[in-house]
């Protein structure tokens, strides 16, 4: 009996054995222990399970969608318990999510609030006190809450393949909205700084960095000098010519700014020197006209939307017809065209259509607008827009990816003037195009960033490490990056490795777009000369090629363009 009692155990074993080896673990003897009980046996368990399960690829789905997670990626604690990057927090689940002095975490959902603290696993829930299984963690830059938060508490339901290593979440909570009825950035602790743009026409300098700096509340609370974006952007150094979205992103896309107000105060004088560019901008979205609930999304999850509206040219002129002051109400259901710009700071579905001094508004909403008029003006510098304006949200602008400037060494690109025209290949709903540069030193590719001239895109990128003539860039064989894009807008694509070019030698990076619905062929950004817009485009500067299939291609420069298309790098060490 006693000599069958081994055999039983060493079959076990064995079988143990191979089960782990197919998780790609090893255990030492010290991890076989006799005697153990049933809960230290399930501690030692979930260890081995979790360490093997980390050691691989976990696919995260958000009510059946992939979610790309990037360097931070989920991973399970020793109570095999998945833990997730907050990063993915907002796309992923349709929350707010913020951080207040760097501990605080403060994630929104609808009416809920979650109230949780770095290190710690006290859980404040609508004002209730609960304890969560695990602590939340922060693991270099990036914070990790436990996915218990979204299980117990918002209404999702988790589920575990450990075949394909997928955790998959599901909203169980059908039709219900994630956005409150009422959010407003001055009552959620977000306190954005009112300016006053005097009496020059630098509205949408204000508009911009205004925006920009919401999207960086409350983790960071920072001024950009409006001064530094009027006189240092390619388009205009004339403070009173006007200007607008286009302008912006090309100063900010071009990493010319942003720099600190206290660099470069505001006033009619430009800097006598450069100043530090403290942030590189990587992404910017623009939400299509009319889209109240895509402009609510952003502003909940991302920050303050840049958006344009007409404004009677005095103040008496507008009080005396469009705007209550009583109530810092403001609607106007005219023709002219949109002369002013504001910032898109939060919503109140339930401001009542009463206040407004147009008695022919139907329905009760607003927007809470923040405007450059000083502290003065409405409700200390905020106003109510009414849902029903005639020009509020038509052209709407969201600063989405903010980024220290560490984030990379070198920007290639030779669309200096930013996104003027499209151009494309009628009847194509697929175009290829790109760039070619010269590596300044030993270096890594590691992304590309191009400006998506439509919305609801399909790209695909490719890059040509050694470029030797316009035939280098039929040798795609390998897709550095694919995926979609939504909107319009501007935006900084990672790729999947990183691709090394020495110094002095030519390489290109190259992108295919199409137009998913298959109905517009003008998909490739470039700078060019406009009848609107009186600049002088620089096409000495770089080498740019367009193709309809890509096989054969042409010169952007013979079409009097340059292609917007950057390449980011870091060097070699």
């Amino acid at each position: 009996m006693k000599k069958n009692r081994w055999l039983i155990s060493y079959a076990a074993i064995a079988v143990l054995a191979v089960f782990l080896g197919v998780l790609g673990v090893f255990i030492s003897r010290k991890n076989v222990q006799k005697n153990v009980t049933a809960v230290e046996y399930n501690k030692q368990w979930n260890k081995v399970m979790a360490d093997a399960i980390n050691q691989k690829k976990i696919n995260l789905t958000i009510d059946d969608e992939s979610i790309y997670c990037g360097e931070e990626k989920p991973y399970f604690t020793e109570n095999m318990e998945l833990m997730l990057p907050c990063k993915i927090v907002k796309d992923g689940f349709n929350c707010a999510e913020n951080l207040y002095k760097k501990k605080k975490l403060v994630i929104e959902r609808g009416s809920n609030e979650a109230v949780l603290k770095i290190g710690s696993n006290l859980l404040k829930f609508n004002d209730n006190e609960y304890e969560l299984s695990e602590k939340v963690q922060k693991i270099d830059d990036e914070i990790y809450v436990p996915a218990e938060l979204f299980t117990t508490y918002l209404n999702y339901k988790f589920e575990w393949d450990s075949k394909s290593l997928v955790s998959s979440f599901e909203n169980q909570a059908k039709g219900d909205s994630f956005l409150p009825e009422k959010y407003n950035y001055m009552e959620k602790g977000k306190v954005v700084t009112v300016k006053d743009q005097g009496n020059y026409g630098t509205c949408w300098a204000f508009a911009t960095l205004t925006a920009l700096e919401s999207s960086l509340l409350p983790e960071e609370k920072i001024d950009f000098s409006e001064n530094n974006l009027i006189y240092n952007n390619i388009l205009s150094d004339e403070i009173h010519d006007g200007g607008d979205y286009i302008r912006s992103m090309a100063y900010l896309m071009s990493w010319n700014g942003p720099v600190l107000e206290e660099d470069d105060p505001y006033g009619n004088q430009p800097a006598k020197e450069k100043k530090k560019v403290v942030k590189h901008v990587q992404e910017a979205v623009i939400i299509p006209p009319g889209k109240q609930q895509q402009i609510k999304e952003m502003v909940f999850k991302h920050g303050g939307v840049e958006s344009s509206l007409y404004m009677a040219s005095t103040a008496t002129a507008m009080n005396n017809t469009y705007y209550n002051p009583e109530e810092c109400a403001y609607c106007y259901n005219g023709d002219e065209k949109p002369n002013h710009d504001v910032v898109i700071i939060g919503w109140d579905d339930n401001f009542p259509k009463e206040n407004f001094k147009d008695k022919s508004i139907k329905n009760n909403g607003a927007f809470i607008c923040l405007n450059s008029w000083g502290d003065d003006f409405g409700d200390h510098g905020t106003f109510y827009v009414s849902y029903e304006d005639r020009q509020i949200g038509q052209v709407n602008v969201c600063y989405t990816g903010i980024e220290k400037t560490g984030n990379f060494d070198n920007i290639y690109q030779t669309d200096l003037c930013g996104w003027i025209g499209t151009m494309g290949f009628e009847g194509s709903p697929n175009a290829y195009f790109a760039n070619v540069y010269k590596a300044k030193s030993n270096e890594k590719i590691q992304a590309v960033g191009f400006y998506a001239a439509k919305a609801n895109v399909d790209y695909q990128v490719f890059v040509c490490k050694k470029y030797e003539g316009k035939i280098s860039l039929n040798d795609r064989t390998h897709v550095a990056a694919s995926g979609n894009i939504k909107n319009q807008g501007y935006y900084t694509i990672r790729l999947d490795q990183n691709y090394r070019v020495k110094k002095g030698d030519k390489f290109a990076v190259i992108l295919k777009v199409s137009d998913v619905k298959g109905k517009d062929y003008r998909l490739i950004p470039v700078e060019m000369k406009s009848e609107d817009i009186d600049i002088n485009v620089n096409l000495n500067d770089g080498e740019g090629y367009i193709s309809s299939g890509g096989e054969k291609w042409q010169s952007a420069e013979k079409q009097e363009c340059n292609i917007c298309l950057k390449a980011y790098t870091k060097k070699m060490k």
